[in-house]
């Protein structure tokens, strides 16, 4: 009976979909794995199990959805900002802003249906904020409890189409001031026309009371040159009854703005430099720094979905996908020369795109499929590849949030709608496109929300919305991803979720677990795994005193294989097989099993005998060698699994196989 030795000497295909089970003449099969679960899949190869979490706060309502939205204003200055209904509250470094000892927030108008939809576009300390029921609002910071969230007050725009009609306007006043009436010959306005703009002869204003269907109030803001009557007027083109803009993004020094509801299909730009003046010069002079509203022309209506700014402005729509350029590549846009292309027909589902590097994120239509548009010189133009193709189950529920993880390992990380967490490795450069996926610690946990910011480390910082159920109540926590790097201090790593850390004097009583009251929980102290316990009135107490500890709740970190062959050119895959010895070479590890399947599992041991129970085990790196619990079959799976609160990178595996050949 021959004997082979099988080699998976990375994972940088990450998990394949069931449907790659045969694919051993597709080279990545030999790099893959059919379960990569509570692993990140590192960009050179290994996968390292996920970094714990660590608690910050409850939610303010645990009962209703809540989203987390990124605010960076530098490296040392960024914030994640906790949206829920109608109120917004702050978080930095690591914890949440408080004011007078309660948690700071401001109100909003965004209600709890809504805050997925929200798109938004930041500068400096200014995010402007958009939703197509609400006005623009911009969302301005000048101090860590001093935030606030206003209206944008557009000078001068933009507008519908001027009007053509024989309908004319009149105002009592054509100077600037409030309390003017502005009449018209017929009926045009309604009452949701309140805070819309008007353009009447040379001059504008806005509406700020309705009287009928032909006389309303308004603020004249710009001296209109007559009060008499004219057909020379329009109206605005963000209000109530039109619709307020869904997408902003920033782009060549103008705020772009699209999609509102009765222009779906139409893109807003500021003046140049000037993100808040709307004024496209149609009733003065146009020039090159002139605003622009410019609608895409295309058989059917294809609602915009999202915008981003990369080598050009990306116009996404239900029906394709679009690029914005002056039609040179050196010269910005201006209203003369303004060109709109179409680059690719999938159609985007409306969730926030994410711009890395050159490349546009976005994920299409039915919210299964991430798709990457990028430049491709060959062909002169967009191309958009499927990155979910190798691992479509990974997706199958739909997403509903996307976000990117630059540093260290550069993961888009996306929200199921079944509550799982995804990530994929993505380094384009190197050909690693490698999905893994995530679930967290606790009953019924669930992910609801994620978002990243770049803090000025050498990590950016992950958080998230997790759901559980805590001694019988369902509650929502804001929590952030611990560093992956540790730095080979076994004192640092944490991997608990929900997780809280002790460093103090020497104590065995650790108190503030109020959070997971009832839970059952992981310990690790002073460096070493310490029997379970269960939080009573907020605190447990340990069987040995510690001065430093990390307390939370456990997870599992699984690797499977797929079905291991030698890729030499006639498969095994149908042959009956045993795999009777496995090496798993490990980075900076302490425990780990192995073996067929999760129900059938050795430890692999990492602790000398001479070691005290109550010693930290030292970080292990090489080989461990060990006898594999396998009988005779067709499969040929390896599992790796962590079930304590430790450290585990694979780097590779090694499989001898005795293989029964006919």
């Amino acid at each position: 009976m021959p004997k082979t030795l099988v080699s998976v000497p990375s994972f940088t295909a990450g998990q394949l979909s069931p449907r790659m089970e045969g694919r051993t003449d597709f080279q990545k099969y030999f790099s893959a794995g059919t379960s990569i679960k509570n692993f990140i899949v590192q960009p050179h190869g290994p996968v390292a199990r996920r970094p714990g979490t660590y608690f910050v706060s409850e939610v303010k309502d645990s009962s209703k959805d809540t989203r987390l939205i990124p605010f960076s204003f530098s490296t040392t200055q960024t914030y994640i900002l906790e949206f829920g209904n109608q109120y917004i509250r702050f978080y930095k470094d690591s914890g949440q802003i408080t004011s007078g000892g309660s948690a700071y927030e401001i109100s909003s108008p965004y209600l709890e249906a809504e805050l997925f939809d929200i798109k938004f576009a930041q500068s400096a300390d200014v995010m402007y904020i958009c939703h197509e029921n609400h006005t623009v609002r911009k969302l301005s910071r000048t101090g860590h409890t001093s935030w606030s969230l206003t209206e944008v007050d557009f000078t001068d725009g933009p507008y519908l189409d001027s009007n053509i009609s024989t309908t004319t306007l009149t105002t009592t006043h054509h100077t600037v001031g409030t309390g003017r009436t502005l009449t018209a010959s017929s009926n045009i306005f309604v009452s949701t026309d309140v805070g819309r703009l008007v353009r009447f002869r040379d001059g504008y204003g806005k509406i700020t009371g309705y009287t009928s269907a032909t006389v309303v109030t308004w603020q004249v803001l710009k001296d209109t040159g007559s009060a008499s009557a004219s057909t020379n007027w329009s109206l605005g083109a963000f209000s109530d009854t039109t619709g307020h803009p869904k997408c902003v993004s920033f782009f060549e020094q103008r705020l772009v703005f699209a999609g509102t509801t009765d222009q779906p299909q139409t893109l807003f730009f500021s003046q140049s430099g000037d993100y808040e003046n709307m004024d496209d010069g149609l009733s003065g002079s146009v020039t090159d720094s002139s605003a622009m509203v410019y609608t895409i022309a295309s058989n059917q209506v294809n609602a915009i979905t999202s915008i981003k700014a990369t080598r050009t402005l990306i116009v996404m729509t239900t029906g394709g996908e679009f690029t914005v350029t002056s039609g040179a590549t050196e010269d910005p846009v201006t209203p003369t020369n303004l060109n709109i292309r179409k680059q690719s027909s999938y159609g985007s589902a409306g969730v926030d795109a994410l711009s890395i590097g050159n490349t546009t994120i976005f994920l299409q239509r039915a919210k299964r499929k991430i798709r990457e548009l990028a430049y491709n010189f060959d062909s002169d133009g967009y191309i958009a590849p499927d990155l979910t193709i190798l691992s479509e189950n990974i997706t199958l529920s739909g997403l509903i949030q996307i976000d990117y993880q630059q540093e260290p390992y550069s993961v888009v990380w996306g929200v199921r709608t079944d509550g799982k967490l995804v990530g994929m490795t993505y380094n384009r450069i190197q050909d690693v496109v490698a999905w893994h996926e995530h679930d967290f610690g606790g009953t019924n946990a669930k992910c609801k929300s994620v978002a990243v910011i770049d803090i000025d480390t050498s990590e950016d910082q992950v958080w998230v919305i997790v759901e559980r159920t805590i001694n019988g109540a369902t509650k929502k926590y804001v929590e952030y991803l611990t560093p992956s790097d540790f730095n080979s201090n076994i004192e640092e790593f944490h991997y608990v979720d929900s997780g809280l850390a002790y460093n103090g004097s020497a104590t065995t009583t650790l108190t503030g677990l109020d959070h997971l009251e009832g839970e059952t929980v992981k310990i690790i102290a002073n460096g070493a795994t310490h029997p379970d316990k269960i939080v009573s009135s907020g605190s447990i107490t340990l069987d040995r005193s510690v001065t430093n500890a990390k307390v939370g709740l456990g997870y599992n970190s699984i690797l499977k294989t797929m079905r291991l062959d030698d890729g030499a050119g006639i498969t095994d895959q149908t042959k009956t097989k045993r795999i009777y010895d496995v090496t798993v070479r490990f980075f900076e590890t302490v425990g780990a099993k192995v073996g067929p399947d999760e129900d059938n599992l050795d430890i692999i041991p990492f602790r000398d005998s001479s070691a005290a129970m109550t010693a930290p085990v030292p970080l292990f790196t090489g080989d461990k060698e060990t006898e594999f619990p396998s009988d005779y079959g067709t499969n040929g799976f390896v599992v790796v699994k962590q079930d304590q609160p430790l450290p585990t990178t694979i780097l590779a595996i090694y499989a001898r196989l005795e293989i029964y050949d006919t």
